[in-house]
């Protein structure tokens, strides 16, 4: 579903609290910040960073030149000997009435994101995720793919609603995966980002177009829903479902031969004769795999520093 086609339920809720501001929020109110400034200035994008001028300055704070439009950037975010014209970087989003306003402060994404957030509170219409700004980001309740609670995390789309400007998040699934998957085969590099972890390993989504399975087994680092990496394609299974792995090619089955000679090594007190001078069927018979095998993981295991070479006498465990 996308941003403009959704209309979030919370602005039901919100509605009781517009136009009920006094004082500071009736100084700011005015013909500068109405959307249609917005919605025609394709420069005045609200839920990115921007590079902007102070236009002047106010009791709270100082006025920054936001297209057609102007932002108000709060007295706490202000740096110290501002001078009018001078730039200041910031991010810009909507305060609870709808108005574009400023932060220095660094979300943890901006719109078309795909971030890892922790929800921090729940309410009738959505859920509210932390997101690193003093006004949490709304998950509208159709905009869940499931039930999120309070200290969950959940990979979330960051969205714009075009009508209103406002930004909202969205766990939708469709959100995350916005073309189709494209043909894969075993070894092909892909980039994915951790969606959920389930007991065997990572659900990824896979080129923003389709979702895989990361095994633990083909991780070396622990991973966090929202992180994001390389990976490679491992298999591709029968009924159309994609493993994956962060090996690159041919380092899954170095890997396995290095921990196969490390396994045979502690069981034999910790030493082996064979080196990569040895006849090729004394490592079948010592190790069960081919000489080029042996070599590359002896390389792998010492480059590591985890084996000793003893030349002729062959290889043992570091201390």
């Amino acid at each position: 579903m996308s941003a403009s086609a959704y209309t979030p339920p919370w602005k039901q809720a919100v509605k009781k609290t517009q136009g009920k501001s006094k004082g500071k929020g009736q100084k700011r109110s005015s013909s500068r910040h109405s959307h249609p400034f917005l919605a025609q200035d394709s420069k005045a994008v609200v839920g990115q960073f921007h590079d902007l001028p102070v236009e002047n300055l106010s009791d709270y704070g100082v006025y920054l030149s936001f297209g057609r439009d102007r932002v108000l950037l709060p007295n706490k975010y202000v740096p110290d000997n501002v001078a009018i014209g001078q730039q200041i970087r910031v991010f810009v989003y909507t305060d609870s009435e709808d108005r574009p306003v400023a932060t220095t402060l660094t979300p943890a994404g901006v719109v078309g994101d795909i971030v890892g957030l922790r929800v921090r509170d729940t309410a009738a219409f959505g859920v509210f995720m932390d997101w690193g700004l003093e006004k949490d980001l709304l998950v509208p309740r159709g905009e869940q793919e499931a039930r999120m609670e309070p200290g969950q995390t959940h990979l979330v789309k960051i969205c714009l609603d075009k009508s209103s400007h406002r930004i909202f998040g969205s766990t939708l699934m469709a959100g995350f995966c916005h073309r189709d998957a494209q043909d894969l085969a075993p070894g092909d590099a892909v980039d994915l980002i951790i969606h959920s972890l389930g007991p065997i390993g990572y659900t990824a989504i896979i080129n923003r177009a389709g979702t895989g399975l990361l095994y633990k087994t083909e991780t070396f680092q622990d991973l966090a829903i929202g992180d994001k990496c390389r990976g490679y394609v491992l298999r591709v299974r029968e009924d159309g479902k994609i493993d994956l792995t962060l090996k690159q090619p041919g380092y899954a089955s170095v890997e396995g031969s290095a921990q196969k000679i490390l396994h045979i090594l502690e069981s034999r007190g910790g030493s082996s004769p064979c080196h990569d001078k040895s006849r090729p069927e004394e490592i079948q018979e010592a190790f069960s795999m081919s000489k080029k095998e042996f070599k590359r993981a002896v390389g792998k295991l010492y480059k590591e520093g985890r084996i000793r070479l003893l030349g002729a006498d062959g290889i043992c465990l570091a201390p």
